[in-house]
């Protein structure tokens, strides 16, 4: 349950996570942004616990010839070879290898005993399983039979803790055939499934090393987010599988109720008012051949918004490549990049006399960019057209190309958002071809960009997800440093998307406000039908507000 109202906001202690299938780039920065939390007193401490994508990682001390394979020869077989900013020699990580990253105030441990605790907890998991793990004094990690079966390196910075350890549950070891792991000559590896003759499920394990770590520091782990756990067939990535989509097909087809039988509740509805305000735009928008998330998400606020003259431009189209189980918006193959258009919505922006100006996009993974360009032209048109004006994105997680978000930070957009949508658990089913870990990377980085960018997130409550988990995702957001956050009821849009599991009361949503704000989000938007870009300019306000108090006291007098 949260905090009662009023209560000073308190974290629990270790909040631990597992976020599913992460690229070793995107897990990096997400643990920099938290360890630069940690360290401000922001955020208590985190344990994130993940699998990667084939990647192979060297650290300081690493030697060029404990790579047995030309690194250009595993690059062109899939891999990743990426230098880490840690101790240590060469390593692999990989699916089925369970990586855990400590990030918490580490100051009263030395380096060497820090190493220890990590041992520590790896071989209280093995000897839950009845695996009888050992250290040796001269190499940091654990051992089986004189097989290393969990690789360990770390780095303290500050006082804090990054990067952690390695344990191999049913990874596949012919992956460190291609190097001397750790830089160990004449030492193997194994795996809990080599030694047990058995696959044991990654979810008993991570649920074992959490457990094991949190006694080991002698502290109490909050309660355990996750995100969709990999499947036993084998199955491990964040794709639907058969077993989710049977899911959404025994949901109940009721789109006036939730699946609990309760039918709408007066406060989701709002009024039609087709006045001239609402008249106005949609003329500017139509002689503009341009399209508004609007109209295309069948937002529940386009009387109020376009009756006060103000839309939110889609560009890019109106064919999106993803197929979100909540959207409305179409999935096909779009066309050709309209060049144009940046200028078209600047011209629009201009006629409509907005002063915040949102622009969002379909998800384009069709394009090499993602759609970055287009962005960054949108955003430089608006910012011609409009002195003095402020511009807001909300973007898609362009497949994680830090390039890619790079192009549009660049033209320093005042408010960058990416939505979450939901909690870990329902990622999955929610937005298949996006990841919760993905998303709170693009965050963090957008934060950490030394551009000086509000960064916003937005969550949709009524999917299935409980008060706990959305408070988690609230902490997790308020850790990379989000400052703007947009919290709403989901309404299902047709009858082929995910139907509403049940309404979240108004006081609910105060609820949640309210401990958003004590866990550092600055500006919060949080009721039945609040949307992503809802009352965007007066959030943005209230932070220029924040940060500039004195030059806005001397501009109103």
């Amino acid at each position: 349950m949260l905090a009662p109202t009023g209560v000073e906001f308190k974290p629990d202690f270790l909040h631990i996570r597992w976020m599913g299938r992460v690229a070793y780039q995107e897990a990096l920065d997400l643990q920099r942004a938290l360890a630069d939390s940690v360290r401000a007193g922001r955020s208590p401490g985190h344990l994130l616990l993940l699998e990667h994508d084939p990647v192979y990682t060297y650290g300081a001390h690493a030697v060029a010839e404990n790579f047995l394979v030309d690194p250009k020869l595993l690059i062109e077989g899939g891999a990743l070879v990426i230098e880490a900013d840690r101790g240590g020699d060469v390593t692999f990580h990989g699916p089925g290898q369970l990586v855990a990253y400590p990030i918490l105030a580490v100051e009263r441990f030395s380096s060497r005993r820090w190493v220890s605790v990590l041992e520590a907890s790896v071989r209280r998991t093995l000897n839950e399983f009845g695996i009888d793990g050992v250290t040796e004094p001269e190499y940091p990690g654990v051992w089986v039979g004189g097989k290393k079966i969990c690789a360990i390196g770390v780095r303290i910075s500050g006082g804090v803790s990054t990067h952690g350890l390695a344990l191999n549950v049913t990874t596949d070891l012919s992956r460190f055939d291609a190097i001397v792991p750790c830089g160990i000559e004449g030492r193997g590896v194994t795996s809990i499934k080599s030694e047990l003759g058995e696959r044991i499920s990654m979810e008993r394990i991570a649920r074992s090393l959490a457990a094991s770590f949190a006694a080991e520091i002698g502290g109490v782990g909050s309660s355990f987010e996750a995100a969709p756990w990999p499947r036993s067939d084998g199955n491990d990535t964040d794709e639907p599988g058969e077993a989710d989509r049977q899911e959404i097909t025994n949901w109940p087809d009721r789109r006036p109720r939730a699946a609990d039988g309760t039918l709408r509740p007066d406060y989701v509805r709002a009024a039609a008012r087709f006045d001239k305000g609402y008249r106005s735009v949609m003329s500017v928008v139509r002689a503009g051949e341009l399209n508004t998330v609007c109209e295309e998400a069948k937002c529940p606020n386009i009387y109020e918004c376009w009756a006060d003259g103000t839309a939110t431009f889609m560009i890019l189209g109106d064919q999106c490549t993803r197929a979100c189980g909540f959207c409305n918006v179409s999935t096909s193959r779009p066309g050709a990049v309209d060049w144009d258009e940046p200028d078209r919505v600047a011209r629009a922006a201009a006629a409509l006399g907005l002063s915040h100006v949102v622009v969002t996009s379909v998800a384009r993974d069709d394009l090499s960019d993602g759609g970055a360009a287009a962005f960054a032209a949108t955003i430089r048109a608006v910012k011609k057209s409009l002195a003095g004006g402020s511009v807001e994105v909300l973007i898609p997680d362009f497949k994680g190309d830090k390039k890619s978000l790079e192009t549009v930070l660049a033209e320093r957009p005042d408010v960058l958002n990416h939505n979450v949508e939901t909690v870990p658990r329902l990622q999955r089913l929610v937005r298949p071809s996006a990841s919760y870990a993905r998303s709170l990377a693009v965050l963090a980085r957008a934060t950490g960009s030394g551009h000086g960018i509000e960064t916003k997130s937005g969550i949709m409550l009524g999917l299935g997800e409980d008060e706990s988990e959305v408070s988690s995702v609230i902490s997790d957001l308020a850790a990379v440093g989000v400052s703007i956050l947009t919290i709403g009821q989901y309404l299902q849009p047709t009858a082929a998307h995910l139907p509403v599991q049940r309404w979240w009361r108004p006081d609910e949503f105060d609820e949640l406000a309210d401990f958003a704000r004590r866990a550092g989000i600055r500006a919060v938007e949080s009721s039945p039908l609040v949307r992503s870009s809802y009352r965007a300019h007066t959030s943005h306000q209230r932070l220029e507000r924040m940060n500039h108090p004195v030059e806005l006291q001397i501009q109103a007098r």
